[in-house]
């Protein structure tokens, strides 16, 4: 049934049966599937035309959706369960979340038309498959991070990409909203953050290395009032959203609005603007009480726009944090002698600790880049492994609850091929399969550390991504893949058909096609999708990490 994320159990019916709509089929909706009913309305109706009204006088309707956990009993909350006969599709899941991950199968089962916003001419005939179908995920936690900070998405790109995700059953949407290079949510105390740090003079053309710049002025940012929708319109389509605020480190452009958050001792920080080049900028913060006040404030309207009931982590980063600028100041040295830290590793990390305890306070859960294991966590912090999976076996072993997003194999900012044609190639080749073959338990775990892998998400840097048609480029068909590494149970990566996976996607490019999502095609980048002349990194001949 050419289905992806491949399902638990599929058994279609040996005759090749179909059931065949009429041109006003009708669905009915039992408690708790009224929000799921909406949806289905809503897309469906779009592609076909049909109202799917509730059936009168009693009849059972052609699509029928029920929220049952007893039928499931044991599966989990996303589970599901789907049987096509000759009285019509009966979906069944465990919660509302499980019901809805059901009617994304059902959409695919229909055929890549079912993905477009209008009935295309003289389309007719639409039609089931007879078959049984029973599927919940493997992993809790299915996500992708985009970086919203380098480059800036606008809120329809956000919302394109939440329903994307829905449509290959994953469940959560890290947003990345401050960085060196701009800050994306609007602070209403502390306004200066997008009247300033929302906007940069300029950008590099490609990698840092590039003698090549991008003059027009660039930025943008998500009003409180886009926050709330965004948030509103992933929680109806079961996707969490997970927002994340960097600190000490990646914050140039906080300290470009607020010169006071920097080290005003050994930097001119009224001079800085917000970085326009890539990399890390040594910009840090100051590590002072009033720097963790401003802070405080920025976390306090946070957690406003993000309730704990649909979006229980916050991301702090914690990463990358250069200590140049705290050994060459007076006032940081001090504050590690009145702390009696060990030195400015200690500062990052009292940041960390700090934040850990006053979100926790607040009944969220800390989550952070797996640097943040350096000075210990508070029981319920949770670690992003990033640098291969070395962070995240530490975590699971010391307690902690890892998302595992390893750059050698799930950072889609990486190259998808090698050659010359691949449009600003970063990093190293990370192909369609090296993807699919993608492991998110590592063997060495015990399996009471493994019990602490909370999931995956594959990571999306944009500093050389500087449109959507570009994260299109980047991110799909590679998160078709990913998807079906989290969601499915597959054999180890070794074992895995990647062959039937591959002849699977010849039916899913033509639903990508239907919803505009401008893939990297099998046979490489078309034309218009190429950058000729800016210079990647690594250059050719440099040897792949291991």
């Amino acid at each position: 049934m050419d289905l992806i994320p491949l399902p638990q159990v599929a058994v279609p019916d040996g005759e090749g049966r179909r059931y065949a709509f009429g041109p006003a089929p009708a669905l009915a909706a039992g408690p708790g599937a009224e929000g799921v009913a909406r949806w289905l309305r809503r897309e469906l109706g779009a592609a076909t035309g049909w109202e799917l009204p509730a059936p009168a006088g009693g009849a059972r309707g052609d699509v029928r959706l029920d929220v049952d956990p007893g039928k499931l009993d044991g599966l989990g909350p996303e589970a599901y369960r789907i049987e096509v006969g000759a009285d019509g599709a009966e979906l069944t899941g465990a919660t509302a979340a499980g019901l809805f991950r059901g009617a994304q199968t059902l959409r695919q089962l229909l055929g890549p038309d079912a993905y477009r916003r209008a009935p295309l001419p003289g389309r007719t005939g639409w039609s089931l498959p007879y078959a049984a179908i029973a599927d919940s995920p493997r992993f809790a936690w299915r996500g992708l991070m985009l970086d919203v900070a380098r480059h800036f998405m606008p809120k329809d790109a956000v919302l394109r990409y939440v329903d994307l995700l829905a449509a290959h059953k994953l469940n959560v949407l890290h947003l990345h909203l401050t960085d060196d290079q701009g800050w994306r949510i609007q602070i209403r105390r502390y306004p200066r953050l997008t009247e300033v740090g929302a906007w940069r003079e300029r950008s590099r053309w490609g990698h840092r290395a590039s003698p090549r710049w991008d003059e027009t002025p660039h930025g943008g940012f998500y009003t409180q009032d886009d926050i709330r929708e965004i948030v509103a319109y992933a929680a109806e389509r079961h996707v969490r959203v997970v927002p994340e605020i960097d600190i000490p480190g990646h914050s140039q452009a906080a300290v470009a609005a607020y010169p006071e958050l920097g080290n005003t001792d050994v930097v001119d920080t009224a001079a800085l603007r917000v970085w326009d080049d890539w990399g890390i900028s040594e910009n840090v913060l100051a590590p002072t009480e009033d720097v963790l006040r401003f802070y405080e404030g920025v976390f306090e309207e946070l957690l406003e726009l993000f309730p704990a009931e649909v979006s229980p982590f916050v991301h702090i980063g914690g990463d990358e944090c250069p200590k140049g600028q705290w050994r060459a100041s007076e006032a940081a040295q001090r504050r590690i002698a009145e702390l009696g830290v060990d030195g400015e590793d200690g500062l990052q990390s009292w940041f960390v600790r700090h934040f850990d305890t006053w979100l926790a306070a607040r009944g969220r859960r800390l989550i952070g880049w797996d640097e943040i294991l350096e000075g210990g966590l508070a029981d319920g912090a949770a670690v992003s492994s990033w640098r291969g999976y070395a962070g995240g076996i530490a975590a699971a072993e010391a307690g902690h609850d890892v998302v595992m997003c390893p750059e050698q194999q799930v950072y889609l900012d990486h190259r998808q091929a090698p050659g010359r044609d691949e449009p600003m190639p970063i990093g190293y080749v990370r192909t369609l399969e090296d993807v699919y073959r993608f492991e998110p338990v590592p063997p060495k775990l015990s399996a009471e550390a493994a019990a602490h892998v909370l999931g995956a998400q594959a990571n999306v840097w944009t500093e050389v991504m500087e449109n959507q048609s570009r994260v299109d480029y980047q991110v799909f068909p590679r998160l078709a893949a990913f998807a079906e590494t989290v969601w499915s149970r597959l054999p180890e990566p070794e074992s895995r058909d990647y062959a039937a996976f591959e002849a699977r996607m010849t039916a899913h490019y033509a639903r990508l096609d239907a919803l505009g999502v401008e893939y990297r095609p099998p046979g490489g980048p078309l034309p218009w999708q190429c950058r000729p002349g800016v210079p990647g990194r690594p250059l050719e001949g440099v040897p792949p990490i291991v």
